[in-house]
């Protein structure tokens, strides 16, 4: 009965989730059209975060996931690069939820698809299309004060793999802005829709699980390197996430 409960409650999360991102993109839609569109983006952007802080409340009172938060007790501060790996299909929005005035990187397919894509305009994301104008833009929005989330992996984590190779370009964006870099770290139960799973499987484990720990910060520092930068942060990443033991080994034990 338990895991029947569970499964219904899953499924309605996502279909809580597609109703109000709908519905958020149909208002967005005619916006589009307003001269200097650009004046909404921080009210768009504050309504995606209370859409997916809905998200976590109702995961939260439903009891099919529970979400730990970990170093969070003080206020995020704007104006940082926020780096953090990417183990399930669910963490980037209770990332956005919590950081303030937050933009990321969107895929090129869909920032163009007219079900999410004119929301993510109004927010002012970022199109990873062109690599030298995706940086560019990230440098100035957070110059500008915006907290940029970033999975510089690229993808969701294998199942089994520690972290996937990075890409560095949110140190170079770290270093146009003169913004200091955030490292976040999560871990998930097992079959939390990570990277080779559709949403609409369900996990294994249910009521699943999500840590996030607010880790170690590199303060700008002109005289070192983006490559430096990048490579320090990935050695920490490797470091931290090779001593965390996934939940569902570390409650059987």
């Amino acid at each position: 009965m338990k895991r029947t409960y569970y499964i219904v409650v899953y499924y309605l999360s996502w279909v809580a989730f597609a109703f109000f991102g709908l519905l958020l993109n149909l208002v967005c839609t005619p916006l589009l059209l307003v001269p200097r569109r650009a004046r909404l983006s921080p009210v768009v952007r504050s309504a995606i975060r209370r859409m997916f802080d809905f998200w976590v409340r109702w995961f939260h009172a439903s009891g099919v996931l529970r979400l730990t938060w970990h170093g969070f007790d003080r206020p995020l501060e704007p104006g940082v690069v926020y780096v953090a790996n990417h183990p399930s299909l669910v963490d980037a929005t209770f990332l956005m939820a919590r950081l303030p005035d937050a933009f990321c990187i969107f895929k090129r397919k869909l920032m163009n698809n007219p079900v999410v894509g004119p929301a993510a305009l109004m927010a002012g994301y970022v199109s990873e299309g062109n690599p030298v104008d995706a940086l560019r833009a990230a440098s100035a929005a957070v110059a500008a004060g915006q907290s940029f989330l970033v999975f510089p992996e690229g993808t969701r984590t294998s199942p089994g793999v520690v972290l996937e190779p990075l890409k560095y370009g949110f140190a170079l964006v770290a270093h146009r802005a003169h913004a200091p870099v955030q490292l976040i770290l999560i871990r998930t139960s097992e079959g939390l829709v990570p990277r080779g799973r559709p949403w609409w499987v369900p996990p294994k484990h249910l009521p699943g699980a999500i840590d996030v720990w607010l880790d170690q910060r590199w303060a700008h520092d002109p005289s070192r390197s983006p490559k430096a930068l990048a490579e320090s942060v990935e050695k920490r990443m490797h470091e931290a996430l090779g001593g965390i033991v996934p939940r569902n080994l570390e409650s059987s034990g």
